[in-house]
């Protein structure tokens, strides 16, 4: 039975340079909750299907924290509804209108076209990635 995490965290940090010597300690808990979320009662979390943005570091698999509660800005990565569908994409303006972005290059960017049912649905604010896949 996989045991559950304490959420301690190390005094000093996690180097990620030269490595400093071991501390035998502990300073405080991580809340997942506090660090991440900002709007509990619009935010969300999701999976990643696809490889449309693996070239922004997004995987297959890869969990995104979404905010709803926040206004999408230019270069936001976004979760989109168009025409029916969701979809994970990099917000951009041209000529005033919303065209998403994949960060794959066998995508082409889509313009929102006028009469299109699009929202941005919610903005993206962290991605959790497993760094073993298959292997937890």
């Amino acid at each position: 039975m996989a045991e559950k995490s304490s959420g301690l965290i190390l005094a000093e940090g996690i180097h990620a340079g030269f490595p400093s010597p071991a501390q035998d300690y502990s300073d405080q808990a991580i809340d997942l909750n506090k660090e991440l979320i900002r709007h509990p009662a619009s935010t969300f979390f999701g999976r990643v299907a696809g490889d449309s943005m693996t070239d922004a570091g997004v995987g297959e698999g890869d969990i995104l924290v979404i905010d709803r509660s926040l206004n999408p800005s230019e270069g936001d990565m976004v979760v989109c509804y168009l025409d029916g569908e969701f979809a994970l994409k990099t917000l951009r303006f041209e000529e005033g209108r919303p065209v998403l972005h994949a960060a794959n290059p066998k995508y082409k960017p889509i313009p929102v076209e006028e009469g299109s049912d699009f929202r941005a649905w919610g903005v993206v604010t962290y991605i959790i990635k497993n760094v073993r896949p298959g292997r937890l």
